[in-house]
């Protein structure tokens, strides 16, 4: 991980949704400063179509079966129950420093170990000390806990800390909100056996300092985490971890959320247990 790119000296793990709340025009907020217009005839016209064809769908629908009620009150037509049910593994049930543990012995629970174990190395516990060795002793194989944490620590320095404007603890200054999320898009095994896998992890991060005086605003990126596993002691381990960029989409329409805004969705939206 290079210091010279500060999201990717984190661990590159680093959007989500945006509300789509306007802000009023111009103002310092170095998220409020960035909105794209000019298509609001083009959206009224897809707007009206659209309702069009819901209509027209609707109407065919209600039309459906001739003057037969007898077919539309009756429950043959029904879906049983277990044609909507949830497939795979069930999730885990067991944490372990508040991450996900006990992964199934196959290729489902290998997918979800790498796809926790990147939300909670890109996770902004890493920025604290404590916090981050107690990550890497959660998810690392025993044969590279060493050398994971060396590695880590070496990238989560005081000096790096100081540069994006966190403490030495990784707090954030009095009035910000500090960001740092890694968010699993999806994920596909390119090895397995039944002592080891290699896992991708296709995610969305954010990064950044929420607040009005902000020099680091958070911004979203899109990368790659290729995970190497290990079956140890009875769950998947990380023997090693990387990144690559992408792949990215286009970024879309919505209007930037202010610093109050994403602060507080920060606060608010915990994360999400991942299995697949």
């Amino acid at each position: 991980m290079s210091l010279g790119d500060e999201h990717e000296a984190s661990g590159g793990y680093g959007g989500t949704g945006q509300t789509r709340t306007r802000l009023p025009e111009g103002g310092g907020d170095v998220y409020g400063g960035a909105r794209r217009g000019g298509r609001s005839s083009s959206r009224s016209l897809v707007t009206v179509v659209g309702v069009v064809v819901l209509l027209i769908a609707a109407i065919a629908f209600a039309n459906r079966g001739g003057g037969d009620s007898s077919s539309d009150s009756g429950s043959g037509n029904k879906p049983q129950a277990s044609s909507t049910a949830a497939s795979g593994t069930k999730p885990v049930q067991s944490k372990a420093g508040g991450i996900p543990t006990g992964f199934a012995h196959d290729q489902q629970g290998a997918q979800s170990a790498a796809a926790n174990y990147a939300t909670a190395l890109g996770s902004d516990g890493m920025f604290n000390t404590s916090r981050r060795h107690e990550i890497i002793q959660t998810v690392a194989d025993p044969s590279s806990v060493n050398r994971l944490q060396s590695g880590f620590d070496a990238d989560y320095s005081a000096e790096f800390l100081k540069k994006i404007g966190l403490s030495e603890d990784g707090s954030a200054p009095t009035g910000t909100t500090f960001v740092n999320r890694t968010l699993p898009v999806g994920t596909t095994v390119t090895f397995f056996s039944d002592a080891a896998a290699t896992v991708e992890v296709w995610s969305n991060g954010l990064f950044g300092l929420a607040g009005e005086d902000s020099t680091n605003p958070v911004t979203s990126s899109w990368f790659t985490v290729t995970m190497k596993l290990n079956w140890s002691g009875g769950d998947w381990k990380v023997l090693e971890s990387s990144q690559k960029t992408g792949p990215t989409p286009v970024t879309g329409d919505n209007p930037i959320s202010g610093a109050d805004e994403i602060g507080k969705a920060v606060q608010e939206f915990g994360g999400f247990t991942y299995a697949r």
